[in-house]
């Protein structure tokens, strides 16, 4: 059977740094934390009073009132992303055989009946027909959907996939459930550097909400339609460490796994990747255990990476990180080293760095141990 090439035609965003794909960039490469105390309810008997919560966001502009209000926010999110992704792919709906256009999202809590019900219909009442449905792999589940939609498009089940992942966790219940597993930063003095992936001081992730969506094409499709091709996606790899229900694999065994099993999957070599946007959730364990996986996998090459983590930023988006970490800006509140972190490794610290990028990795992981790793490269 022929493997298909699959591009990325469109991008939609909706985050705590900026409601839209170019507000979003815009806020990474500058450094912007989107960490401030939560105004949705009131956390004072919480430890952790502070989060990355979407702002100046209002549905009524994109979506009709009594729609709105038959939707999870997460849902409102999604379609939102969705909407900008697919104009931003200049896809003709009128045109599009929509028996070979489906739906892949992720989302690693709750609402997932609702948001497919509400996809299904996206196109007026005339949705997409091709495969949907949700994966929930934890915060691996966004990363989990583009690998999902990669596959269906390159076996030729699919020409256009709407792909990516939401969450809206910032809820009394969410707040109170990480708070449970002192899993959170509670550094409400100063929310905007609560976020320190790799620093000595990291305490905890920053819990974020939002949106990403990605448009995936087969490649002699997007040509023929004279598309914009952003980017090429390699390959995709899934592992899990089978080790504990919260915390990684010390050693990093299955972030190493999924790292090689993607470079396999996309017939590429360690010494091809530029750059690696870590998952990189601020938490004590995590960080080490992925730094570790890093130099097994890449070994000397590691050195002449960029690495970083956008959650220093947007905090940890839990089921939607995947679809929404394809950049490579820079890692910010980083003040210590840490000793049991390489310091020679480049984790592009506090400021964005420019270099030419023709491969770049995206690393997912979940409670669980569920991992998952994107490729993107330029186009050939």
């Amino acid at each position: 059977m022929e493997i298909k090439r699959v591009v990325v035609t469109g991008l939609g965003a909706l985050t705590p740094i900026g409601n839209t794909i170019e507000q979003y960039w815009n806020g990474l490469v500058n450094g912007v934390s989107g960490a401030a105390p939560i105004t949705y309810f009131d956390a004072a008997k919480f430890k952790t009073r502070f989060a990355c919560e979407v702002k100046n966001f209002d549905v009524k502009q994109f979506i009709d009132r009594k729609e709105a209000r038959k939707m999870d926010r997460f849902t409102q999110y999604a379609m939102v992303a969705t909407d900008e992704a697919i104009n931003d792919s200049n896809l003709d709906l009128e045109k599009l055989n929509k028996d070979r256009v489906g739906v892949i999202w992720g989302a690693g809590i709750g609402g997932l009946e609702t948001f497919q019900n509400e996809v299904l219909n996206f196109a007026g009442g005339d949705g997409f027909r091709g495969p949907n449905f949700a994966t929930v792999s934890a915060c691996a589940s966004a990363a989990n959907a583009l690998i999902d939609a990669l596959n269906y498009i390159r076996l030729g089940y699919a020409d256009v996939m709407v792909s990516g992942g939401s969450e809206a966790a910032v809820t009394i219940a969410g707040m109170g459930g990480f708070n449970a597993l002192q899993a959170l930063s509670t550094r409400n003095d100063d929310p905007t550097t609560a976020s320190r992936p790799f620093d000595k001081d990291r305490e905890g992730f920053v819990l974020g909400e939002g949106a990403g969506a990605l448009i995936l094409e087969e490649y002699e499709h997007a040509i023929a339609r004279g598309a914009t091709i952003y980017a090429e996606i390699a390959g995709g790899g899934l592992s899990a460490d089978a080790h504990h229900i919260t915390a990684p694999h010390p050693e990093g065994l299955g972030a190493k796994n999924v790292m090689i099993n993607c470079l396999n999957d996309a017939g590429l070599k360690p010494e091809d990747v530029d750059a690696i946007n870590m998952h990189g959730t601020s938490t004590p364990l995590g960080d080490i255990a992925e730094s570790k996986a890093i130099l097994e996998v890449f070994g000397q090459h590691a050195y002449t990476l960029n690495i970083n983590s956008t959650k220093s930023m947007t905090g940890h988006l839990l089921g939607a990180s995947g679809a929404m970490e394809a950049a490579i800006p820079p890692t910010i509140n980083h003040f210590t080293d840490d000793d049991q972190i390489d310091s020679k490794l480049n984790f592009t610290f506090n400021k964005a760095q420019k270099r030419t990028v023709n491969v770049a990795m995206s690393n997912t992981f979940g409670f669980g141990g569920h991992n998952a790793c994107v490729l993107f490269k330029k186009l050939d």
